[in-house]
């Protein structure tokens, strides 16, 4: 297994290809601040190169401690005070780019929430692709509380939970418990507190179980169409996906796989296989 340790942060990659990235500041409820920004990004840059060669499979985001994440951190909002328009430019480029790097990864993202989820945090789990929370979590967009504005994570959450949820939640800064959180659609699952990490493992195997060159390309696709859905390239691109698929090597392994019944070669590998660099020809490659 790989790990790569910082201040804030940890990373594993186990010989499956799943990733965990972990925000490790328990004491302050892995509350944000530029340095750990910081991290994620230089994390996230990793993860997508890995991901685009199959090394990585799916990354699991997620955090030690009680909480999720409080969002940002108090003590680094008190140095925000004095800064320039121009440093809280620069400071909320930062965030905006974490938040479009997570979104982006090529590879299943899985966002384990256990406590609260403030602020950002609420950003990052609107980032990944499926989201299991536990029972006790609870969400809130709190900055208008203090005067500020979830601006830079908007665009996430309203595509979560839709504009007109969004006018509300962001407006009125109300604490969302778990259930309302999945009936919103910013939640996927709710699990029982002690069954949180036994439901994630059960994902990360459903998420194994599919070829990743098709994860990556449906992913890719996904966020084509939600971008310009009706458009006549819209549709070229889609008749494309399919057409690329069927002839390369995963899509035909995984069709031979299927009529004779038998697991195709990325699961009895554990891991990756097949055309590792996205690409749709017939490269030989290895995870």
């Amino acid at each position: 297994m790989a790990a790569i340790s910082d201040s804030f942060t940890h990373l594993t990659i186990d010989a499956r290809g799943v990733a965990r990235l972990t925000l490790d500041r328990p004491e302050v409820h892995n509350a944000f601040d530029d340095a750990l920004i910081k991290e994620l990004n230089a994390h996230l840059e990793r993860l997508h190169a890995l991901a685009e060669r199959s090394e990585v499979r799916v990354v699991v985001l997620g955090s030690d401690g009680k909480h999720f994440s409080a969002g940002a951190d108090l003590n680094g909002m008190k140095r925000m005070v004095d800064f320039s328009f121009d440093d809280n430019l620069k400071d909320a480029r930062e965030l905006a780019r974490l938040m479009q790097k997570l979104d982006a990864l090529p590879c299943p993202t899985l966002c384990r929430v256990q406590g609260a989820a403030y602020g950002g945090a609420v950003g990052l789990a609107a980032c990944c692709d499926v989201v299991i929370a536990s029972d006790k979590a609870r969400f809130c967009l709190s900055e208008v509380r203090i005067g500020l504005s979830p601006a830079v994570i908007s665009p996430y959450v309203q595509r979560a939970i839709g504009p007109r949820q969004m006018r509300r939640y962001a407006l009125t800064a109300e604490v969302i418990d778990a259930a309302t959180a999945q009936a919103l659609g910013l939640v996927h699952e709710v699990a029982d507190g002690e069954a949180l990490d036994a439901r994630i493992d059960q994902m990360i195997d459903q998420l194994l179980a599919a070829s990743p060159q098709a994860q990556r390309a449906t992913k890719a696709l996904l966020a084509r169409i939600a971008r310009d859905p009706d458009s006549d390239a819209t549709v070229d691109a889609t008749c494309r996906t399919i057409s690329e698929l069927r002839v390369s090597r995963e899509g035909q392994e995984g069709l031979a796989a299927f009529f004779d019944k038998r697991p195709p070669a990325w699961q009895r590998m554990g891991g990756a296989n097949g055309d590792q660099d996205g690409n749709t020809d017939n490269k030989e490659s290895r995870s």
